[in-house]
């Protein structure tokens, strides 16, 4: 096994302690002063009763406080849980229910969300915050660094415990917590320096948030090949652009959603990008339309990067247009049919991954953990053929999870939300298709008996309430009854057919003609403008 990766920042301190590992807001920070400031955070996280396996929230956008808190949790054996910042109250209450944590790290704009969280839940003392605290603001995280002195640390935390759990939507609405160790972690890293085109005298611009499994790895890898981060809060296609022009970086990673946005600024006050060399996507099937623009409008290729949440590193970018990529080498990959055969090249199968880069299942939730990972092989749900070589062709996807630029939205968990609504009886929620996103959400509601078609526009503001931005739909459509096949199972597809239908209507300004099914019709859409791309 490749060195952990808090063994692989004190190599990196080591060698080149003077040396930029990441730039925030102009602001150089050295190897040197991230591995410090990480085992400084990682004693006063053990002044404070943290223990191996304790579960430490981390709840920041990107910035180097992030950085050295999941350092400081990998030197302590502390399993970092990071939540996203678009969450809002009633998820975060979930969740942090769910973790059980032993300390909170968050940061003055987000703590809101928390701030009401019971403290049979979330200790009141265990809340530190990063940025200016004013009351009810959680305690200064400078306070963790005070207590460093006090806190032991163990000599070699464990490499095959949890030491991240990742969040990410489950085909039933509960959303699942991805385990991964010490181990899988640094083979992801391994990986990713060995096949995803990096090398010494590259310059990254970082933008993909560090909760995510894309952000996450690529960081640590980063900072394992002693690559400078040009690190961004979040996706801002001006900014992104902006210091690749200024740091003259040279590799970039985002979602098709964000290359789009890249490519329209670019257009809109042309940047000097000549530096750049490579441009990967990943998160969602990449359009071929922005392929085939990136080369001419900002000077690099666009190619496509497969991974998931629970496996990152065995399957490297694709070097055709379209939706491909390609087994990376060493790495263990079958496609099978539903009877688990491998099917023959050129033929449709399920993609199953194998190898010491993928997680070791889902916490606290062993029967997620016995569906998906059989026999240490991990089923992706992904459909793909084999092409020429090594190249495998994305289908399609086995469940109905919506993918919304880059982010996983599970069906179930908005339709729970909309039917906790008083005028709604029944909901369903399916994804249809965007040139840029990829996936929009749609939802189609049976309102309860005595409600009114009016009553829309307070069900949409509830559910935004209380999910975050990119998971309320962006049109709902009321319908007398729902299309069930012969199983009385709600018939999904129809549902798709109809909210294309009426979006396409709504937003090429034709009369909106009610969407038929047989026997029902759809009364009413309204469509929800000003979603964020998260």
């Amino acid at each position: 096994m490749s060195m952990t990766a808090m063994d692989a920042l004190m190599r990196q301190a080591r060698i080149r302690p003077k040396s930029t590992a990441l730039v925030f807001h102009q602001e150089s920070w050295t190897y040197e002063r991230l591995l410090a400031e990480a085992e400084a955070l990682a004693r006063g996280l053990a002044a404070e009763g943290v223990r191996p396996g304790d579960r430490v929230v981390l709840h920041m956008v990107n910035r180097p406080e992030m950085v050295v808190a999941y350092y400081a949790c990998f030197r302590l054996g502390a399993i970092a849980a990071p939540l996203r910042a678009a969450f809002k109250f009633a998820e975060l209450a979930t969740l942090l229910q769910r973790l059980a944590p032993a300390l909170y790290i968050g940061e003055t704009a987000l703590y809101p969300n928390v701030a009401a969280v019971e403290t049979s839940i979330l200790a009141a003392d265990k809340r530190f915050v990063v940025g200016k605290t004013v009351e009810q603001s959680g305690r200064p995280w400078e306070l963790l660094f005070d207590e460093a002195v006090g806190g032991a640390l163990p000599e070699a935390p464990a490499l095959h415990e949890p030491a991240v759990l990742l969040n990410t939507s489950g085909t039933t609405g509960q959303p699942k917590f991805v385990i991964h160790t010490a181990a899988t972690l640094s083979e992801t890293v391994d990986r990713i320096l060995r096949h995803a085109g990096l090398c010494e005298d590259d310059v990254v611009v970082g933008a993909l948030p560090m909760v995510h499994v894309g952000g996450l790895s690529t960081t640590l890898s980063f900072v394992a090949g002693g690559i400078p981060i040009i690190l961004l809060e979040g996706f801002d296609a001006d900014a992104v652009l902006d210091n690749i022009e200024h740091y003259r970086c040279t590799w970039c990673l985002g979602f098709p959603a964000q290359y789009a946005a890249l490519l329209d600024r670019q257009r809109a006050r042309p940047r000097n990008l000549a530096s750049l060399r490579i441009c990967l996507t990943a998160g969602d099937v990449c359009p071929v339309v922005l392929q085939d623009r990136c080369p001419v409008e900002i000077g690099a290729p666009l190619y496509n990067l497969w991974g998931a949440t629970e496996v990152v590193g065995a399957l490297t970018f694709g070097l055709q247009r379209g939706p491909v990529a390609r087994i990376a080498e060493g790495a263990r990959v079958r496609l099978v049919d539903e009877r688990g055969v491998e099917v023959p090249r050129g033929e449709v199968g399920e993609l199953l991954v194998r190898g010491p880069n993928v997680f070791t299942g889902y916490w606290n939730d062993p029967q997620a953990t016995a569906e998906l990972l059989k026999g240490g092989w991990y089923h992706t749900g992904d459909l793909m053929r084999r092409g020429e070589g090594h190249d495998l062709w994305f289908v399609g996807r086995k469940k109905d999870i919506i993918i919304r630029g880059g982010t996983n939205i599970a069906p179930a968990e908005v339709e729970r939300v909309l039917t906790a609504h008083v005028a709604v009886q029944e909901a369903v929620v399916v994804g249809i298709p965007d040139e840029v996103l990829g996936q929009r959400v749609f939802g189609f509601v049976k309102l309860a008996s005595g409600a009114e078609p009016a009553a829309v526009s307070d069900i949409l503001a509830a559910t935004a309430a209380q999910l975050a931005d990119f998971k309320v739909p962006e049109g709902l459509g009321i319908v007398d009854d729902f299309p069930r096949n012969a199983l009385s199972k709600v018939d999904r597809n129809a549902l798709v057919t109809m909210a294309i239908d009426a979006d396409r209507s709504l937003r090429g300004g034709a009369p909106l003609q009610p969407a038929q099914l047989p026997g029902q019709a759809a009364r009413d859409v309204r469509l929800r403008s000003g979603a964020s791309v998260n």
